[in-house]
């Protein structure tokens, strides 16, 4: 194992920390994708059990004015009363088929005299950006039949201007009959026939659709995943490069003490660069042969 053991040096250690921390991001991002399905599916679920229901009381739906249940979302409920047009008001900022308009809140005044806000629909803005002409709610007794759906409180710094609205805030409209309201939840009105295509338009069917939460959430987990096999491929590469280092500098290093000493082979006999070279003895002419030069010369011829 000592070929890994530069993963114990502090620069892969802080590469796996890095790595670890990415992967935490990664799976959170994840999860909250997961956690974001969850509810789109339950929103499908409550769509699925209440949108097509048939109409129960009001009173039985909602026995306290301020009471609701996300799980009542969509619950079509049936009241009798009658419209209090005096009260209308519209909350601005709302789209419908790519344009921008306003929602006609109606309050509708029950029998007990307790008051429950009314979504009549949807109408566009003219050129001034103001309220277009809706019709105006029926009068005297009525049987109605709506969905509820929870208020939408206030947001900093959205104010009301008059009778418009920034958002459907039930304690404000409560405030503004002046009479005992529904704060849990209001309703948006039911239409049918030609009414339905008239101004104010009906809202549109909520979307059955649970989103991309799950490819994103999939998406999130594979990066995690991903940085930990990119990691150990790096240190796979940086040791096939400390081997290759290795391997060279050994070689390297062998090269040069065969340079420095020569082989067996090299100093034998058959090689001739390394054979005895004879004795030359410088001849002089001018002196005569004696018993030594002579050894010499037979020993040399042997």
């Amino acid at each position: 194992m000592s070929r890994w053991r530069f993963l114990a040096s502090p620069r892969w250690a802080g590469y796996l920390a890095l790595v670890i921390v990415f992967a935490i991001a990664c799976s959170a991002l994840g999860t909250w994708q997961l956690n974001r399905r969850a509810e789109a599916l339950a929103e499908v679920a409550r769509i699925d059990a209440n949108y097509d229901a048939e109409p129960v009381p009001l009173a039985e739906a909602l026995p306290e004015p301020d009471g609701f249940d996300v799980d009542q979302r969509w619950q079509v409920v049936a009241a009798t009363g009658e419209y209090l047009p005096s009260e209308e008001v519209v909350v601005r900022n709302r789209p419908l088929g790519g344009s921008t308009g306003f929602e006609v809140i109606t309050p509708f005044r029950l029998p007990d005299g307790t008051v429950f806000m009314v979504d009549r629909g949807w109408i566009p803005q003219d050129s001034d950006g103001r309220p277009s002409e809706a019709a105006p709610p029926p009068a005297g007794e009525v049987e109605i039949t709506a969905r509820l759906k929870a208020g939408e409180g206030r947001i900093a710094g959205r104010t009301s201007s008059g009778a418009e609205l920034a958002t459907i805030d039930l304690d404000e409209l409560a405030d503004r009959v002046d009479a005992p309201a529904y704060t849990g939840a209001y309703g948006i009105l039911i239409q049918s026939g030609a009414t339905a295509s008239e101004p104010p338009v009906a809202l549109p069917r909520p979307v059955r659709d649970e989103g991309p939460h799950l490819s994103y959430a999939l998406q999130w987990f594979v990066f995690a995943l991903l940085a930990f096999i990119a990691l150990a491929w790096f240190a796979n590469q940086e040791r096939k490069l400390l081997e290759a280092d290795g391997a060279a500098g050994d070689s390297t290093e062998a090269g040069a003490e065969r340079a420095a000493a020569p082989s067996a082979r090299d100093a034998s006999p058959a090689n001739p660069s390394h054979r005895r070279v004879p004795r030359q003895r410088p001849a002089r002419a001018d002196r005569p042969r004696s018993d030594a030069d002579v050894e010499d010369e037979i020993l040399d011829r042997r």
